[in-house]
């Protein structure tokens, strides 16, 4: 298998869209021998895209690409707005924590400004990396 292999899945901004993304990425690591990140690329993919469906009107750009050392997992849309996390979030709050676990679990994490919008991505390392 020859690296880098980059997978890519459009999808409306919709209350679906984080499980649908989130089993694409877990599906797509899983079936190349990654399953050791598949579910964290899940959280976080999820904890991602539902910023998007949550803050954004549109498509959801998803791309997934599998390199030597990792994986990287970008999420792209229209909003030139940069995502903020919230930091320490109070116990009662019903949300806020999604950047906050991307950053905790992710070995990188970072936002790219493209033409029409961003990007917000995370790195996962792959065992002995």
């Amino acid at each position: 298998m020859e690296l880098p292999l980059t997978y890519t899945l459009f999808t409306p901004a919709i209350v679906t869209s984080p499980k649908v993304c989130r089993d694409f990425v877990r599906s797509t690591l899983e079936t190349l021998g990654l399953g050791d990140l598949a579910d964290t690329a899940a959280l976080c993919t999820s904890e991602l895209v539902t910023n998007v469906h949550q803050r954004v009107r549109g498509e959801v750009h998803l791309r997934t690409t599998i390199e030597e050392k990792g994986v990287r997992v970008a999420v792209y849309d229209r909003s030139p707005v940069r995502p903020c996390s919230q930091g320490r979030v109070d116990g009662d709050a019903e949300g806020g924590r999604g950047l906050v676990l991307v950053e905790a679990l992710a070995h990188g994490f970072g936002v790219t400004k493209v033409p029409d919008g961003k990007g917000v991505w995370f790195w996962l390392a792959a065992e002995g990396a």
